[in-house]
């Protein structure tokens, strides 16, 4: 089976932050199209999702936002339900997208708000 470029650098960056991850810690996986974005907090050992948090929500439906201020929205959203459940320390996974623009947005939110990554 041959693999896509995409992909290959999918499971290149979640197997290099899995093999440097402690076992304590938890994903936070991100994804995004050309409009929204989305992210959710993993348990790789029970492989369930913890939190999940997207702009697709009717929250932020009725908000009309750049594309960078909703990175920051769902960021915030997601820090707050994560510390509702005590989740502090977290591994970013940026998935195929280069950590420029939103997804850099997105990080520095969750920073700001007291996630440890």
């Amino acid at each position: 089976m041959k693999l896509t470029t995409k992909i290959r650098k999918k499971f290149r960056v979640r197997n290099r932050l899995k093999r440097n991850a402690k076992s304590d810690r938890f994903r936070i996986s991100l994804s995004r199209s050309a409009n929204n974005i989305s992210a959710q907090i993993i348990d790789d050992t029970k492989n369930i999702t913890l939190v999940s948090a997207t702009s697709n929500s009717k929250l932020f439906k009725d908000i009309k936002k750049s594309k960078s201020e909703l990175s920051s929205l769902v960021a915030e959203k997601l820090a707050d339900k994560a510390k509702e459940k005590n989740i502090s320390k977290v591994y970013f996974d940026r998935g195929t997208y280069k950590y420029h623009g939103r997804v850099k947005i997105f990080a520095e939110t969750l920073r700001k708000k007291g996630m440890e990554f």
